[in-house]
């Protein structure tokens, strides 16, 4: 899990820890658990968009499409994508280029690391806070989608939560890189 004590590089435990570590390790077994929920909702809004894809096609064959398919296909395809990126930043599925790093030591790799880290948590806390107050201006505005007038602001805010939790994941990974610094 990655999970390290914010003080002392020792990982954090439930039982035997002081009252911060307990809280911390709590909080994150909490972002982990939200990451897997949000992993499910994601693959379900995958088989929602191939699901609705197919039945769409057939219906248009027998020329009795799915009103506002593509519409909700755009949205079910968004939120695969932003469910998607907590859990795989976590498990570290994403795409890496590490051919001259690899030649560093283990020290300036783990520096590396937490240098890029902590400019993808600026970025991503940049982008999941414009994304809230888009979302809320898009609420204020009363936009909704063209063809089935869903309020496009629901889908908006849901983005920004996973990119939260997403940005949270960073957060904890910058932590636990700092602590395993320490102890080199």
């Amino acid at each position: 899990m990655g999970s390290a004590a914010i003080s002392q590089g020792r990982p954090l435990t439930i039982f035997n820890g002081q009252p911060k570590e307990r809280f911390m390790n709590t909080f994150w077994k909490i972002i982990d658990w939200i990451s897997d929920k949000l992993k499910m909702l994601g693959a379900i809004c995958l088989a929602g968009m191939a699901s609705l894809t197919c039945v769409d096609v057939v219906g248009r064959f027998f020329r009795h499409p799915i009103f506002g398919s593509v519409e909700i296909v755009g949205f079910m395809s968004i939120l695969a994508v932003a469910m998607a990126l907590p859990y795989t930043d976590k498990i570290k599925a994403h795409v890496g280029v590490e051919i001259l790093v690899r030649k560093f030591s283990e020290r300036t790799q783990t520096v590396i690391d937490i240098c890029t880290k902590i400019l993808s948590l600026s970025l991503f806390g940049l982008v999941t806070w414009r994304m809230i107050v888009y979302a809320h201006t898009m609420q204020e505005a009363g936009e909704v989608s063209v063809i089935l007038g869903f309020p496009e602001y629901v889908i908006i805010y849901l983005t920004s939560f996973c990119f939260l939790i997403f940005t949270l994941n960073i957060t904890q990974d910058v932590i636990s890189d700092i602590n395993n610094l320490k102890d080199k």
